[in-house]
């Protein structure tokens, strides 16, 4: 419960994260560039599933300027070859929800999701019982991802 409390405060928990020094598995950001960053989602649908953000606290991606979109395209990219490295995935679920009607549950802070994929990865767990299950401790795939970066 303390774990989940932590991470209960008003404002942007991403702009927190960003806060936090050094970096490690107190914000779980593995990658800080010029203009955006990669971050553990710290409610992963599965292991290894990365976010890539900008620095700039912004809700879509026109108010970003035209190189802050381009790291963070490559950013993705590297996110996606590091997680292929270590996680071996069948498959990635890449994308961005913006605004709340597009499913976004983090609307005022734009980023991309990384989500690894496997054939069968979805169970009857995540669909009736509204939990997930993971093979591995967050602090497990920070370390795995930080040592692939």
């Amino acid at each position: 419960m303390a774990y989940i409390q932590t991470f209960k405060k008003n404002g942007c928990v991403f702009c927190q994260a960003l806060e936090y020094t050094p970096d490690g598995e107190e914000n779980l950001i593995v990658h800080r560039g010029e203009n955006a960053f990669v971050i553990l989602n710290r409610f992963p649908y599965t292991s290894g599933h990365l976010m890539v953000l900008p620095f700039q606290h912004a809700p879509q991606l026109e108010a970003l300027t035209p190189e802050t979109r381009a790291e963070m395209i490559e950013l993705v990219t590297q996110s996606s070859q590091v997680l292929s490295k270590i996680y071996d995935p069948q498959g990635f679920n890449i994308g961005i929800n913006m605004g709340e009607a597009a499913g976004a549950g983090i609307e005022e802070h734009i980023h991309i999701h990384i989500v690894p994929r496997w054939r069968g990865d979805t169970n009857y767990i995540s669909a009736i019982g509204e939990t997930r299950v993971l093979p591995e401790t967050l602090d497990e795939t920070f370390r795995r991802v930080l040592a692939a970066w």
